[in-house]
């Protein structure tokens, strides 16, 4: 494995980094990733390049607007560097091929959702519509990990097995949405995690979207439970589920088919 490429794809997840926090900053707001340029929100002074390294400037410029003085927020920075990260890891685990695009892709969607349900409880229709045309596409040229056997011509093994994924995650999470809706006379889990369930089947197909869903209800459960007991959430505050469902359908994409393998191993004697 080269080393200086995937010096490299950290580099560039970095700078793609960035630009994630544009759309994480801008696209609650409704307002465009193309124009104003980048500038601080406190003084409105214009970015100069300098002040735009990725993960380098926010800890040169020791957290603070080179212009006014104000602090930058810490999450810019952990979003960049991240990102830069799990693209290097992205590179190392797949090499250059077309699943290291497609991953790429769904890793910074998902960064992007996770992050903006976070702090502001959406998952957004101009994120998740555009989403699940472009994953259609993708299924063509990359099938999801979680297929069956399917004796079709190409292109319809993978639009197939993604479409049924979808189809899969959008009926379970509709099932959940409404029954807690009849449970608690309001809404326990928002539309925006059902859309991004067809997003989640797209992307892993009907063998383990629901692996994704299970895993997502799972870790958010045990954090939201931790949160309570250290008293930093309250019972009654709500979890956006989205920041984990989105996590776990990558998770799924990397090991999804070795943890099913795993778990349904232990069942054989």
């Amino acid at each position: 494995m080269n080393v200086l490429l995937i010096i490299l794809f950290g580099l560039f997840g970095a700078v793609v980094g960035s630009f994630l926090n544009v759309c994480i900053d801008r696209l609650p707001a409704g307002k465009s990733i193309i124009r104003p340029p980048s500038h601080c929100d406190r003084c409105q002074h214009r970015l100069s390049p300098a002040d735009l390294v990725p993960v380098l400037s926010y800890l040169w410029l020791r957290r603070r607007c080179r212009y006014c003085g104000a602090p930058i927020p810490q999450r810019p920075f952990w979003v960049e560097l991240s990102t830069g990260v799990l693209f290097a890891f992205s590179y190392w685990y797949y090499g250059l091929s077309v699943a290291l695009a497609v991953i790429l892709f769904y890793l910074s969607l998902f960064i992007v959702i996770t992050v903006i349900d976070l702090e502001h409880q959406l998952i957004l229709d101009k994120v998740t519509f555009p989403a699940i045309a472009i994953a259609l596409v993708i299924t063509i040229f990359q099938p999801p990990p979680g297929l069956f056997t399917l004796e079709l011509p190409w292109p319809w093994p993978g639009l197939i097995h993604g479409v049924i994924g979808g189809l899969i995650g959008l009926f379970f999470m509709a099932i959940i949405y409404f029954f807690a809706l009849l449970i608690y006379r309001k809404e326990g889990l928002g539309l925006g995690d059902v859309k991004l369930a067809v997003v989640m089947g797209l992307a892993t197909g009907p063998r383990l979207v629901l692996l994704a869903i299970t895993l997502g209800a799972v870790i958010g459960g045990v954090t939201g439970i931790a949160l309570i007991l250290l008293g930093i959430k309250k019972r009654t505050e709500p979890i956006p589920l989205g920041t984990f469902l989105a996590p776990a359908t990558v998770l799924t994409l990397f090991w999804g088919n070795n943890i099913l393998n795993w778990y349904t191993g232990l069942f054989q004697f």
